[in-house]
């Protein structure tokens, strides 16, 4: 009997050249997209210059035309239309292998500053610009404590600090809405409901690189002169000339809610189609419901945010007029843009936030979540209910009279299926073998920070209270103890328990728990003794801070020196973990 063998010649595949790595990565990107942005600066100078009869430049159009230039040729440099014109032009579907090195096979840690379509890889892109971002917006925070530390604009002129107000709010409000439909949302769920990638693992990549092109457009507002209008961006103050910066800040937000409502689509897709065989609704898990209707929330409020911005560009650039009173605009149609993305993006970033909180809860009490169906229901009704009470932010501009007592409901309402998710986490705690870690350290504060941030929202809600208390200091202390307090501290609940899954490698314990204390302590001090200042009648949006409200400032900056010092032992912890960790066991 013979036998053939049969012999397979298999080519090894050449190691790519340095040109190859290089171009498409983040490199040719950036480089591309600044020549490109300097070119469409230069042409739109001369083009408006030519036809202004005074010859003068457009400035609004000239920087218009360099954010735009920026986000094309960054994404033509970085490559992410390699595969759109591959398939165009060759019409027919990537092979295995073209998959596998587009997901960023076999290339190290450069993969990650490539266009690289591995779910695993963009959360872990999303999560380093999570905490690139926070602590850039931390910085401005402090700044600001070190601002209204004394009586007297001492430090930065009022132009200046309102930037900075400004730039502190909408970082870290994109940080908070990113941190953890990002890193999570990408890593885990798909794990989670036993998906082998994202539904569209090509647009996975794109949400995230627009996020990262973005980033530079906000920064470059200091070379512009800012915008002097707070994180809000109020019309028609937006509008009436000002620094380009204020196109900075319009294109930030435009291009930041295109890349959440990519994100949001793929997915809602993945968690509807690519569930496992056996993952019913019933059975899906608590942070899967928690970024599901996250997503769903954003789908719904940012296109009005982004609506909005795109009518204060036409309002500059072409001079068209939504918001000028005096050519026939409106600036209500502003506030009811900006608010009816404002509220719903509170649960954009509270609802992921309380999922990781249950989640960790049910693992370190070491056993299952109380009235699972109830706390997921708790959840659903508090998306439903948050899209309907925007209006409880105007009911002293004179818009909305007769709707304010059905929004005043409204939002008291909310406080009702928010007791029943702090019934469920109660119940988990009670009777548990509780193991008190890091993440569960993070969870209690959590659940603290919630309840200050929740009954203060109560007096805010009603309109005979909210009528002293608007516009405040109460105000500000309320809703950082609500974003900062509850959302951050959930999200740092879930760094510290899948950290080690997504990395390999264990945080710190010690540095981790002074890392919350720190920040409790730190957070405490700062608001509550801001909640005093907004009691007895300071205003927002001063820099020059008056004499009557030197007091709790002070106390308020001394105590914010301690989140300063917990952002820094973070730092540390994940550089030296990243550095000489320890490697975490296999079921971590």
């Amino acid at each position: 009997m013979t036998e053939k063998v049969v012999t397979e010649t298999t080519t090894e595949a050449r190691r790519p050249s340095l040109i190859q790595n290089l171009f498409p990565s983040v490199l040719s990107g950036i480089v591309l997209g600044v020549v490109g942005a300097a070119i469409a600066g230069v042409l739109v100078n001369r083009i408006t210059t030519a036809i202004n009869p005074d010859g003068v430049p457009n400035d609004d159009a000239v920087v218009a035309a360099v954010y735009t230039a920026w986000v094309l040729f960054f994404l033509v440099g970085i490559g992410a239309f390699n595969d759109v014109l591959k398939w165009g032009f060759a019409r027919r579907d990537p092979t295995p292998a073209e998959e596998l090195q587009l997901a960023g096979k076999g290339q190290g840690l450069w993969r990650y500053f490539r266009w690289t379509t591995d779910h695993k890889v963009v959360g872990m892109q999303y999560l380093a610009t999570t905490l690139f971002l926070f602590f850039v917006g931390s910085m401005g925070a402090f700044m600001i404590r070190l601002e209204q530390s004394r009586p007297g604009a001492i430090f930065f002129t009022p132009s200046t600090y309102n930037t900075i107000v400004g730039m502190h709010g909408i970082i870290m409000i994109v940080a908070a809405v990113i941190m953890v439909a990002g890193p999570f949302g990408n890593f885990v769920v798909p794990i989670m409901i036993g998906a082998r990638d994202m539904a569209f693992p090509r647009l996975n990549a794109l949400s995230y690189w627009l996020l990262f092109l973005d980033i530079p457009i906000i920064i470059t507002t200091l070379a512009l002169g800012g915008f002097q209008t707070g994180w809000t961006g109020y019309a028609p103050l937006s509008v009436q000339g000002l620094t380009p910066g204020m196109e900075a800040y319009c294109f930030f937000i435009i291009i930041f809610a295109i890349s959440t409502t990519v994100a949001a689509l793929n997915i809602i897709s993945t968690v509807l189609v690519m569930r496992t065989r056996g993952m019913t609704w019933g059975r899906l898990p608590i942070l899967v419901w928690g970024v599901l209707l996250s997503v769903f929330l954003s789908l719904t409020a940012f296109p009005t945010f982004m609506m909005s911005q795109t009518m204060v560009v036409m309002d500059r650039v072409f001079q068209t007029s939504f918001f000028a009173a005096s050519y026939g605009g409106n600036n209500w149609l502003y506030e009811h843009l900006f608010w009816f993305f404002g509220h719903p993006e509170v649960y954009v970033i509270l609802l992921p936030s309380l999922a990781i909180a249950a989640e960790v809860t049910a693992v370190f009490s070491r056993k299952g979540i109380f009235g699972r169906r109830m706390l997921v229901g708790s959840l659903i009704t508090i998306s439903i209910l948050s899209v309907i009470v925007w209006g409880h932010h105007l009911y002293f501009s004179g818009s909305n009279n007769a709707l304010d007592a059905p929004f005043m409901l409204d939002t008291e309402l909310i406080s009702i299926p928010t007791g029943f998710f702090f019934l469920a986490m109660i119940g988990t705690f009670w009777r548990g073998k509780i193991w008190v870690t890091v993440p569960i350290l993070f969870v209690v504060g959590t659940l603290v920070n919630f309840v200050v941030g929740g009954i203060t929202g109560i007096y805010l809600a009603d309109l005979p209270t909210d009528e002293i208390l608007h516009g405040g200091m109460f105000v500000t202390a309320h809703f950082h103890f609500t974003l900062v307090g509850t959302a951050v501290f959930g999200f740092f609940a879930g760094f510290y328990y899948w950290f080690p899954k997504m990395v390999g490698k264990r945080l710190d314990p010690t540095l981790g728990q002074l890392h919350f204390w720190l920040f409790e302590v730190g957070f405490l001090g700062t608001f509550m003794s801001l909640f005093y200042a907004g009691l007895i009648g300071e205003p927002r949006w001063s820099a020059n801070i008056a004499p009557p409200f030197a007091t709790p400032n002070t106390i308020a900056s001394l105590f914010a020196i301690l989140i300063a010092a917990s952002v820094f032992v973070t730092v540390y912890n994940v550089i030296i973990t990243l550095r000489s960790g320890e490697p975490a066991v296999a079921n971590e």
